[in-house]
């Protein structure tokens, strides 16, 4: 389709949606980005499977002035980090709960990878950041970032883990994409653990966004 534009909308408030979707008559739907991807739900008339079984959407249709969700991060995930899976690579710790999360509890589900969520306070379903031991590094040979902690410009940033304890075995995917080379991936490589950004998954569930947003 020629003669679109996708424009950059940063909102302070999920409230802040309607008035920019009434205001712009001509938008065909948008992304959904941190920290909005599980609070955008109720404003959704209707949803995919996915966005029901996990809760979180990060692309919105509009068609006959419905808003209609579904969630690219899921594929675009799964397409990104399943290359360098080798036969150990069982157990996950994943840091963060939010909606990129979710995606990502989803793929390892369906991958068969058992997983341990590490929050910043400990719940029910999850442990705390101080409850990371060594052993808990050991047993968990996949580490996922799904925090928003190292993007630019607070590149210094990493989530509070015991690095020292990584091994030539363990494999660190960052969702974050800026920089390329964020302080959690620079900190695995210092221990010679596998790597690697976010950066493919977004252009993945952009191009699925895109397929979306012109019915395809």
């Amino acid at each position: 389709m020629e003669n679109l534009l996708f424009n950059n909308y940063e909102l302070e408030k999920i409230e802040d949606l309607l008035p920019i979707i009434s205001n712009n008559e001509h938008l065909l739907g948008f992304a959904v980005t941190i920290p909005f991807k599980q609070k955008i739900i109720k404003y959704l008339d209707e949803f995919d499977r996915v966005v029901g079984n996990i809760n979180s959407c990060n692309c919105v249709l509009i068609k006959n002035k419905k808003l209609i969700g579904y969630n690219t991060d899921v594929l675009g995930f799964e397409k990104s980090f399943t290359p360098l899976l080798k036969s150990h690579h069982k157990h996950a710790l994943i840091l963060g709960d939010g909606g990129a999360a979710q995606a990502v509890k989803y793929v390892l589900r369906h991958l068969h990878i058992y997983y341990t969520i590490v929050t910043r306070v400990a719940h029910h379903n999850s442990i705390c950041y101080a409850d990371v031991t060594k052993q808990i590094i050991d047993e968990h040979p996949i580490i996922i970032n799904t925090t928003p902690l190292g993007t630019f410009p607070n590149v210094d940033d990493c989530p509070n883990i015991p690095y020292k304890y990584l091994t030539k075995q363990h494999y660190l995917f960052d969702l974050v994409y800026n920089p390329i080379v964020t302080t959690f991936m620079a900190n695995g490589l210092l221990e010679n653990a596998t790597v690697k950004n976010g950066y493919e998954m977004l252009c993945i569930q952009a191009e699925e966004n895109w397929k979306i947003w012109n019915d395809l």
